[in-house]
């Protein structure tokens, strides 16, 4: 006698986010935005000479502190919608914009609070912690629209694609996603790291973009190994 075999499932699957795997992952997102935007206050720089193409710097490469950890986020978010759905992906990225703004608020706080007789670094922590406002802002009107862009775009072909084509649906949600945060994010926070000309911001916004993506797409099988390990441990999925 077979064993019939399960039928595929009719409509996308998603965990409840009452768990304490979401939980962790809330947790690290929270984290890795509000360390990548103290991180992105200072500017980076990768070689030496200059080569440009008319206005178009493309040579060195120009970049940020936050570019080192930053894309850690998205990969998360990946993970948070694919496996517990798009309400579950907002609250990470609402809770991770109320974070960052605290971050901020926090860091003005301890500027304009008169320093001790013997402090002698005000002039230094002015000048590391003074751009993180703009820098803030910065990274929340990319992040939110990026995030909920890239969420939006994963949940979407989910709904079409139920639990085939994860790669797919994590390559083209993260395109979307990191084009439309890393543009927003330049042409807010050029300014707060010293860009003052369009040649080096549209090296700063493609060598971000380029950069990003192509971390994701590295580490995308580890990114599917994580998945594939939460949605075999969830109960609810």
């Amino acid at each position: 006698m077979t064993t019939p075999t399960a039928a595929p499932p009719t409509e996308a699957r998603f965990a409840s986010r009452g768990s304490s795997h979401f939980d962790v992952l809330l947790a690290l997102f929270v984290v890795v935005l509000v360390v990548s935007n103290i991180a992105a206050t200072k500017s980076i720089e990768f070689g030496s000479g200059s080569f440009s193409i008319g206005s178009v710097q493309l040579w060195p490469i120009v970049t940020d502190g936050g570019a080192f950890l930053f894309p850690l986020a998205y990969i998360v978010g990946d993970v948070i919608s694919e496996v517990y759905g798009f309400k579950a992906a907002r609250r990470a990225v609402l809770m991770g914009f109320a974070m960052a703004i605290l971050a901020a608020f926090t860091f003005w706080l301890v500027e304009i609070a008169p320093g001790a007789s013997f402090y002698e670094n005000q002039a230094a922590f002015e000048s590391v912690a003074g751009p993180v406002a703009q820098i803030v802002l910065a990274s929340v009107a990319g992040y939110v629209v990026g995030q909920l862009l890239n969420s939006w775009v994963l949940v979407r072909m989910k709904a079409r694609t139920k639990e085939r084509g994860l790669v797919g649906r994590l390559a083209a949600s993260t395109g979307v996603g990191e084009m439309a945060d890393t543009f927003l994010f330049c042409a807010i926070a050029a300014s707060a790291i010293g860009i003052t000309s369009m040649g080096v911001f549209w090296n700063y916004f493609v060598v971000g973009v380029v950069y990003k993506i192509g971390v994701e797409l590295i580490v995308m099988p580890l990114t599917v190994a994580v998945i594939g390990w939460l949605k075999r441990r969830e109960p609810t999925y």
